[in-house]
C-alpha cells in the first residue's frame, strides 16, 4: 500500500508534522498512539519514529548505552584481552613476531571486531544481548575477513590520495561489518550494499565520527574512566544509524517513499 504525501511526512518528520507524535503503521497508514508497539487496525509491529540522523543516532546510542552497559562493557573487556595478544607478538623477542602479530589480527582480531559491531547494533535495536553475540562473525568467517582487509586496503588507498578520498571510502564503507555479520553477505555483496546505504548518509557518517572527537575528550576529562562511555556511546551511535537506514530502506520498496 502506498501512503500518500500527508501521512509520509508524518511518519518520518513526526516533529515538524501536525501530528503529536503519532506512531503511523508503515502497512496501513493508521494512526497509532505515541506508547502502541503494534498497530490497532492491522496488528503490524511499529517502527520507531526516528529518520536516520546524527542527532537521532546520538540520542538512541544513549538510551541503550545504559539498558545494556553491564554486557557491553564485558564484551569490551573480552575484545581487549584478545586483540592484545597481538602486542605480545609484536615485542616478543623472535624473528617472526611482526609476521605472527599481522597474522593474528587478521584472522582474529578484525573478524572478532565485526562480532562486536553485531553485538552494539543488537543494543541499537534494542535486542537482547549477550556476551556470546561478539562472536557471530565466526558464522560468516572468512567473508569477515576478506572483507576487513578489503575495506583496509581501499581506506589506505584513499588515504594515500590526498587524505580526503580515504575519508570518504571510510564513510561510504562503514556499513560493511554490519552487512556481512547481520545480513550474512559477501565480501563484495557486502562492500557495494553499503556503498548504496550509505548514498545521502555518508555526510552522517562523517559527523558521527567528527563528533567523537569532543566526546572522548569530554572523556578523559571526566578521571579518564569516562572514555570507556564515550567509546561505547559513539560506537552505538554507528550501529543506530545503520539500523535506521536499514529500516528506512526496507520500507521505502514497499511504501514507495524516497530514500535520502
Amino acid at each position: 500500500m502506498l501512503l500518500d504525501k500527508e501521512h509520509r511526512l508524518r511518519l518520518y518528520f513526526p516533529k515538524t508534522s501536525g501530528v503529536k507524535r503519532a506512531m503511523i503503521c508503515r502497512n496501513c497508514g493508521h494512526d497509532n498512539p505515541e506508547e502502541a508497539r503494534f498497530c490497532a487496525t492491522c496488528g503490524v509491529p511499529l517502527a520507531a519514529p526516528w529518520v536516520p540522523g546524527v542527532g537521532s543516532s546520538y540520542s538512541n546510542a544513549w538510551r541503550q548505552l545504559w539498558k545494556h552497559f553491564l554486557v557491553l562493557f564485558l564484551i569490551g573487556i573480552v575484545y581487549g584481552l584478545i586483540s592484545s595478544v597481538s602486542w605480545v607478538f609484536r615485542f616478543a623477542a623472535v624473528g617472526l613476531s611482526p609476521v605472527l602479530s599481522l597474522a593474528y589480527s587478521i584472522l582474529l582480531t578484525n573478524p572478532l571486531g565485526y562480532g562486536v559491531a553485531f553485538a552494539y547494533l543488537k543494543a541499537a535495536r534494542g535486542d537482547e544481548l549477550q556476551v556470546k553475540d561478539m562472536f557471530e562473525a565466526f558464522r560468516n568467517y572468512w567473508n569477515a575477513v576478506l572483507a576487513s582487509l578489503l575495506v583496509s586496503v581501499i581506506t589506505i588507498v584513499g588515504f594515500v590520495l590526498f587524505i580526503i578520498p580515504g575519508i570518504i571510502f571510510a564513510c561510504k564503507l562503514a556499513f560493511t561489518p554490519y552487512l556481512v555479520v547481520d545480513r550474512k553477505m559477501g565480501v563484495i555483496e557486502a562492500v557495494k550494499e553499503s556503498w548504496r546505504m550509505t548514498g545521502g548518509h555518508a555526510w552522517k557518517v562523517f559527523l558521527i565520527g567528527l563528533l567523537a572527537i569532543p566526546i572522548g575528550i569530554a572523556g578523559l576529562i571526566c578521571f579518564g574512566v569516562g572514555i570507556i562511555v564515550a567509546i561505547m556511546w559513539v560506537t552505538l551511535a554507528f550501529a543506530s544509524l545503520y539500523h535506521a537506514v536499514s529500516k528506512l530502506s526496507e520500507a521505502s520498496p514497499q511504501q514507495g517513499v524516497p530514500v535520502t
